[in-house]
């Protein structure tokens, strides 16, 4: 649980500073919960759920998580959950600008 303490740190201090913008915040904070992968299984949907609610303290809309235009379920295969995916890995090398326009979409 170290790792999830150390990320509720660095979000808080990112809201504090006003580091970086909500939205990017908001990535950045689901990018390093799936990364954490608490749970055996279900760690995508308790990402995503979570970072809805953080948006929700800081006032702001949910993401969409790719729902806008043609609809496919995260949890099936499909190209909404290869964009996610994709999306992810680049956020790995520290570029979120995909996740948060998927997010966003």
């Amino acid at each position: 649980m170290t790792d999830l303490a150390v990320l509720i740190g660095n979000t808080e201090f990112w809201i504090e500073k006003k580091t970086f913008s909500n939205d990017e915040i908001a990535a950045r904070f689901h990018h390093r919960l799936v990364q954490i992968h608490v749970f055996p299984n279900g760690n995508g949907r308790h990402a995503r759920l979570m970072t809805d609610l953080l948006l929700q303290k800081l006032g702001e809309d949910k993401f969409s998580w790719g729902t806008l235009g043609a609809y496919t379920p995260l949890e099936v295969e499909g190209r909404t959950r290869s964009d996610y995916v994709a999306a992810l890995k680049k956020a790995d090398k520290d570029d979120f600008e995909d996740l948060i326009k998927f997010v966003k979409s």
